[in-house]
């Protein structure tokens, strides 16, 4: 004979807490060790000024950060945040060092900043917790998010507060603040693509010739993505950022295949990206440039021109020389390459902690993302498995954008590395972007509670007339709904209307 037990629902915030502990613990020994490191191990005192305040504060700041998401969300993942918290930690840590050489070229430092920035961060995730009760509110302004999300992306075009950097036309400056409006229209697109790919994709997926066993869409299905391919490509021509243009339509691409399952929409986005990249870089001679190094970064004249290949060059100099094991924190040179605290802190690190140490940074990305995707696969709504999935593709499609240009699998962009790198429009974005998924977590993880009234306790008199229905009806409607198959958005619904016989003697 079988028993079948059952046990309550594990909230998993007792995990959380004890994951906060080991990260804020790892980051304050990576702090301890560039300190030695960047004195030769042979510092004037034990630890770090100000150890013990920056310390307790941070502990105290996390510790209110678990128990409002333990009143907020009790359910929520237990994993998100403490791998987020770490990844900006290690980012503080890496800004502090490289501030030593800034400081002794002159230059001021930017690790204090940066600090403020992370206590932002966590505010803005607390706070979208707390002002979002129920994720799926966010398909109601599902146009909405399309509007202030391609509104956000041309910000930078509005001469007088557009800031060209580089080259590339992605900042805007406001009161001596400068920020990436890209970095937050993603989290608005997503809400758009997600809200729009659950009403169409019964059009998107199942209607359309085969050629060659593949199944294409008919061309008046093919509109939305042939208008992100044009909005890619406008971004690419305007604001000269490959990267950006790269992270809006891998995005879109990427959400209509979860939402499809359709191969072809994969061939049909690479197809459209490669022919849009070809005509891009032969008319616009920055993109191009870009191409040149990327393809010619050790050719002599290329290392040599301005804005030439001598920053990446330099980066993979440094991870080379830190092999696999790293010079150690605090004993590399990470400051010959240009930007070693932002765009190139990927290279940073590589040089300090070796690959083993940056395929374990990688590792904790892999965590989130992988996390974004359960969570969007135990949701029980389509709208939210979509959104889910989505932000989880922003983060990995950011990463692989950051990590290809630095490794040359792709050319550089000027996008920064999510948590880590210096600069606030990622790093507040992306805690948006964390509290979104806690609280979608929490809705996944949340235990189901059965309706606390029986059936058998309802007094039909009560009841409207159209919930009561006689025995043939019933049984007419049970057929027809055999006969009748539902709708894929309709086999998400998680409650229905019983329907009850008259009188309790049949």
């Amino acid at each position: 004979m079988s028993v079948i037990s059952t046990r309550p629902a594990r909230s998993g915030r007792a995990q959380e807490l004890g994951l906060l502990s080991v990260a804020l613990i790892s980051v304050l020994s990576a702090w301890v060790l560039t300190y030695y490191g960047v004195n030769s191990a042979n510092p004037d005192q034990a630890l770090p000024d100000n150890f013990f305040t920056f310390g307790g504060a941070a502990a105290g700041v996390l510790l209110l950060c678990h128990l409002l998401i333990r009143r907020l969300a009790p359910y929520a993942d237990p994993i998100l945040f403490p791998a987020s918290v770490m990844l900006t930690g290690l980012g503080l840590v890496m800004i502090y060092r490289i501030d030593f050489q800034l400081v002794a070229r002159g230059a001021s430092p930017d690790a204090r900043g940066q600090l403020i920035l992370a206590i932002g961060g966590l505010i803005l995730m607390v706070g979208t917790l707390a002002f979002l009760r129920d994720h799926r509110r966010l398909r109601r302004v599902t146009y909405i998010s399309l509007i202030v999300g391609l509104s956000l992306l041309l910000l930078p075009m509005i001469p007088g507060l557009g800031v060209e950097v580089y080259g590339a036309q992605l900042w805007i400056s406001i009161a001596g603040f400068s920020f990436q409006p890209a970095e937050l229209s993603k989290i608005f697109l997503a809400v758009f693509f997600a809200g729009y790919l659950v009403a169409q994709r019964d059009n998107l997926s199942l209607a359309g010739p085969k050629f060659l066993g593949i199944h294409f869409p008919r061309l008046r299905h093919s509109l939305p993505i042939l208008l992100a391919w044009l909005a890619g490509m406008g971004i690419l021509a305007l604001e000269r950022d490959f990267g950006t243009a790269l992270l809006f339509f891998g995005l879109f691409v990427a959400m209509l295949y979860v939402a499809t399952e359709r191969t072809s929409w994969i061939i049909i986005g690479g197809l459209l990206s490669t022919a849009g990249v070809y005509l891009i870089v032969q008319v616009m001679p920055h993109i191009q440039a870009r191409f040149t190094i990327w393809l010619n970064a050790f050719d002599q004249d290329v290392y040599d021109a301005q804005y030439g290949s001598y920053q990446l060059v330099q980066g993979w100099f440094g991870m080379a020389s830190g092999g696999l094991f790293g010079t150690g924190l605090g004993e590399g040179s990470p400051t010959n390459s240009f930007a070693a605290n932002s765009d190139f802190i990927i290279a940073s690190f590589g040089e300090e902690l070796g690959l083993v140490g940056l395929l374990g940074i990688l590792s904790l990305y892999a965590i989130i993302v992988t996390r974004a995707m359960k969570t969007g696969i135990a949701l029980r709504d389509g709208f939210g498995k979509l959104l889910a999935a989505g932000l989880g593709f922003a983060i990995a499609l950011q990463c692989f954008v950051v990590v290809g240009g630095i490794t040359r699998v792709i050319p550089l962009t000027g996008l920064a590395m999510p948590f880590l790198a210096k600069g606030g429009s990622a790093l507040l974005t992306n805690f948006i972007i964390i509290g979104i998924l806690i609280r979608m977590s929490d809705s996944a993880r949340r235990p189901f509670v059965p309706s606390s009234v029986s059936l058998s306790t309802i007094n039909t008199g009560e009841l409207p007339a159209n919930l009561i229905a006689d025995e043939d009806d019933d049984l007419e409607s049970s057929a027809s709904t055999e006969a009748e198959p539902h709708s894929a958005e309709d086999s998400l619904a998680t409650t229905a209307v019983p329907r009850i016989t008259d009188g309790g003697s049949r």
